[in-house]
């Protein structure tokens, strides 16, 4: 038993006097109907005003004080559909209204009945009584546990802003008040690739620049999309998207090329190129046997730029007794691919030969390499661009990019801007790989961690030691939507003794917390931003809509509290107050505008206008990726430790990892279709969803223009439907053995035989509550799917590993309760 000090003593008292308060405090609510609507001080006024979100920029109408229409940006030629669901998120019921309790926390204290979280009622409390609980709990944790006691690796797609960056917000206040945290490191979207990536090109390559639209549609012959999707996962940006890449799309399309479509599912960007699509549709996660088997047609007909490999790479020589079968005795041909990937091995030679016959474009999604073992694909992909020897050619090459915040859109010669930091110590090297915090963690294993404090584990050459976390802070994010086996995740989330989640929604992982802390929309504050994640054409001032709904604070001012109550709040504002901070970020833009002779009004002019924009450089324009490293590679080197591609890595190769080989390589995933793992006979496919992104806006009036039966659809082939006696429209019931989830059927050809999709970003709705492998109503997927690392390497997460199997649904039809309030006290 851990021995009461004075902060404990201190948090009983104050849980006592919330529930005292707790009474008081509805009654207040029934005669103060001021707290259910925005701020009077804007009551009356009737305007628009110009805003953005990770869907756009946006004007927004608002009249007597309620945001009543939304429009895309009239510099917007390509406004996303979305749209409405970011109003509707503003007053959607799953709104989180006020400061709330766990009730059994609230009684019972830290770390009991931790098995109740998802099935407790909430007791509104007041800011002040609940921030007091929060600093309490930061400071027991250092006083009992250490430094390494509060996982804050909180990550999620956040909103985007410069200065309400909640999770750099969160790290700021525990950095500046020396209160130690464990970080993460990392992203669930390409966790795979950026770790091996730097290895092969020597750069992070996921998020960096494609050679532009322009050049793709004059000089590519044949635009090949293998695991993408771009027309849905190009509506969405980090900052505030331009939507480019639609004007470069059409731009393609108008030329009448071919474009290739690789992947299980016949998508909206394939229709949207109509009779100049091809598709292909190999069994899921077999895309690297396909690879393997047109590199061995390339070299077995001598396709392949045996040049450019000798000058540009290192490793093929290694890499080819691999490829021939010399090396293992198992040649991996046309045939050995067809048998894997069930393409047929003609139509894999064929591929070849039409790569190598003119200029391709081998663009890549990151579904890819969101799968066991998912480091060989990218890895692979580039080997099979080095054979074709047309990277750094106008059109040629691969692309990491294409499907994501628009990239490939034309870059302006803008200026960059800063924001606000976390208040730790600045480190060399690869910002993705943070060393901030008393800890750090690769970010998709933080379920590992709560199940193994003290365990040692791998991670890109090294090695450390899982962390004992007794508490979480999260903001920004929605861990029970993106991480992976939600019955392992619930069981794991017990070991802490605190949640917090600070957030403007009820999500599964509010609803799991212990205590709840109302945010602000990006709506309700003032922020900047840039436009266009590729091109940086402009600076957005993200003006407030709308007054705060109920007691909802920005993060900014919440942190800044937390950091006064520990000690270091001028240190955390720096005397600054939210205008004072965006003028300061928009004065670093002044100056690199002066410093590069670009013309740019002041912070006040700005501000009033809503945004300064610039012009597209000539170089944005005729961008070409990797073409100075060809032009010149001993004057223009990567940052691999030859200089050059390398397709065998000896420093991988000194890791002397059992799952990440020196060069890329065929290894059989835990579970795949018709694999000798496989002990359900169909794929679960989890795409980026069309009209959300990840888990946001899928509380809102968006989801009733996709789901089936007030469900997550789940598309289906006929044949597999037919088989199962399933009809278009049918609840179904997806399982394995790690969970179940219902879902509603949509019977198409538009899928391969053997594979159903269902989106992932479903909220959680679990019918029995904190029951292990209870049924999901609504549709999560990550019910079904695996909590590993995609190896040793980097230990990214495998969303896209799954096999189950479906059967129409028969029972009582359980209600939907996800996007409903839980119930408050």
């Amino acid at each position: 038993m851990t021995k009461m000090n004075s902060t404990s003593s201190t948090m009983i008292q104050t849980r006592r006097r919330f529930l005292m308060n707790a009474a008081s405090i509805t009654a207040l609510a029934a005669v103060t109907p001021s707290l259910l609507v925005p701020g009077s001080a804007r009551a009356a006024e009737s305007f628009e005003v110009l805003s953005g979100s990770h869907w756009g920029a946006f004007k927004a109408t608002v009249e007597d004080g309620r945001w009543t229409q939304i429009a895309g940006w009239e510099k917007d030629p390509f406004p996303s559909h979305q749209l409405p669901g970011i109003l509707d998120s503003v007053y959607s019921p799953t709104r989180i209204k006020y400061p709330m309790v766990r009730r059994a926390y609230l009684e019972n204290g830290p770390g009991a009945s931790v098995e109740t979280r998802g099935t407790d009622d909430f007791v509104r409390v007041t800011w002040e009584e609940a921030l007091d609980l929060v600093v309490a709990e930061m400071k027991r944790m250092g006083e009992t546990y250490g430094p390494t006691a509060i996982y804050a690796g909180s990550y999620g797609w956040k909103s985007p802003g410069k200065l309400h960056n909640c999770q750099s917000l969160l790290r700021r206040a525990l950095n500046v008040s020396g209160t130690g945290y464990v970080n993460s490191s990392g992203d669930y979207s390409t966790s795979a690739s950026q770790i091996i990536m730097p290895h092969v090109v020597g750069t992070l390559e996921v998020y960096e620049q494609q050679t532009v639209w322009p050049i793709v549609a004059e000089s590519t012959d044949l635009l090949v999309f293998w695991g993408a999707n771009p027309t849905i996962t190009n509506q969405i940006g980090w900052v505030i998207p331009d939507h480019g890449a639609y004007e470069g799309l059409q731009a393609y399309k108008e030329t009448g090329k071919p474009v290739l479509f690789i992947d299980p599912v016949r998508t909206e960007s394939h229709d949207f190129f109509g009779e100049q699509a091809e598709w292909i549709a190999p069994k899921p996660q077999s895309d690297l046997a396909m690879m393997l088997g047109i590199a061995h047609t390339l070299h077995e007909e001598g396709l392949h730029d045996q040049t450019f490999l000798d000058e540009y790479t290192v490793g093929f020589d290694k890499f080819l007794p691999y490829l021939t079968g010399e090396g293992d005795g198992v040649a991996k041909d046309a045939e050995w691919a067809a048998e894997i990937s069930g393409i047929d091995a003609e139509t894999i030679r064929q591929l070849a030969r039409r790569f190598a016959e003119g200029t391709t474009m081998l663009a890549s999604g990151w579904s890819l390499q969101r799968q066991h073992l998912g480091e060989q694909r990218h890895w692979m992909l580039v080997t099979l661009a080095c054979m074709l020897g047309q990277i750094g050619l106008p059109g040629g090459g691969f692309g990491l990019s294409y499907h994501y915040s628009n990239g490939g859109s034309p870059a302006a010669d803008g200026p960059v801007l800063p924001g606000i930091t976390d208040g730790g110590k600045a480190v060399e090297g690869a910002a993705w790989l943070t060393e901030s915090g008393a800890a750090s963690i690769p970010v998709a294993r933080v379920v590992d961690m709560l199940e193994n404090p003290g365990k040692e584990f791998d991670f890109n050459g090294k090695k450390a030691i899982y962390p004992d976390a007794k508490m979480t802070y999260w903001v920004g994010g929605n861990p029970m939507a993106h991480h992976q086996d939600r019955n392992r995740m619930i069981k794991a989330w017990r070991k802490f003794e605190t949640v917090v989640v600070q957030d403007f929604q009820w999500t599964a992982t509010a609803r799991h917390a212990d205590i709840v802390l109302p945010a602000t929309t990006s709506y309700e504050r003032n922020d900047l931003e840039q436009y266009g994640d590729y091109s940086l054409k402009a600076i957005i001032a993200m003006k407030k809509v709308i007054d705060p709904m109920f007691e909802a604070r920005n993060d900014f001012d919440i942190f800044a509290d937390i950091a006064e109550r520990l000690g270091a709040g001028e240190t955390f504002t720096e005397g600054k107050a939210e205008m004072d901070w965006l003028r300061e970020f928009y004065s670093s833009a002044e100056e690199q505008a002066k410093a590069r002779n670009i013309e740019i009004p002041g912070f006040d002019d700005f501000w009033e206008e809503g945004y300064v924009e610039f012009p597209v450089s000539d170089a944005g324009r005729s961008f070409v990726r990797y073409a100075d490293f060809r032009e010149d590679p001993l004057l223009e080197p990567l940052g691999t430790p030859s200089g050059v591609i390398e397709i065998f890595s000896r420093n991988i190769e000194k890791m002397g990892y059992d799952d990440c080989p020196p060069h890329p390589t065929w290894i059989e995933p835990i579970e795949r279709l018709d694999g000798p793992n496989a002990e359900y006979p169909l794929h679960v496919v989890t795409s980026h969803p069309k009209s959300r992104l990840h888990s946001q806006l899928c509380g809102t009036k968006l989801r009733e223009t996709y789901t089936v039966a007030d469900r997550e659809p789940c598309i289906i082939n006929p044949g597999d439907a037919e088989s199962r006696g399933i009809a278009d429209g049918d609840v179904v019931r997806v399982f394995n053995g790690r969970g179940q989830t219902l879902a509603g059927a949509i019977v198409t050809d538009a899928i391969r035989p053997g594979a159903i999709r269902i989106s992932e970003g479903g909220w959680y709705d679990p019918v029995e509550p904190g029951k292990e492998g209870s049924l999901c109503a609504y549709g999560d997927v990550n019910t079904l799917s695996p909590d590993l690392g995609t190896s040793k390497l980097a230990q990214g997460n495998c969303g896209h590993t799954i096999l189950a199997d479906v059967e129409k649904f028969t029972g009582d039809l359980p209600a939907v309760d996800a996007f409903k309030a839980p119930q408050e006290s």
